[in-house]
């Protein structure tokens, strides 16, 4: 256990940030999933707009690797773009 008060203060702060940037990237895979899980292509394009948002606002913020966004886009665009417009 800590004894100094600012390693104390460290290690509150460290809880803090580790649950936000769970809950961040938590969020990432949530909304790249369900643009996955999508048919149709309507849809998925709306979605993959929060998508590529929530990957650039977490890549920003250093959550996220910028190539590891890149490629998340890349895959998702690709994905939406193979889906066929809706019936």
């Amino acid at each position: 256990m800590a004894h100094h008060k600012s390693a104390k203060k460290r290690i509150r702060q460290s809880k803090t940030r580790s649950e936000r940037n769970k809950a961040a990237l938590s969020k990432v895979k949530t909304v790249v999933k369900k643009v996955y899980t999508l048919e149709d292509k309507a849809q998925a394009e709306e979605l993959l707009k929060v998508a590529v948002a929530t990957l650039d606002k977490q890549t920003a913020k250093g959550r996220i690797h910028k190539n590891t966004a890149a490629r998340k886009k890349s895959s998702l665009t690709k994905h939406v773009n193979k889906l066929a417009a809706s019936k």
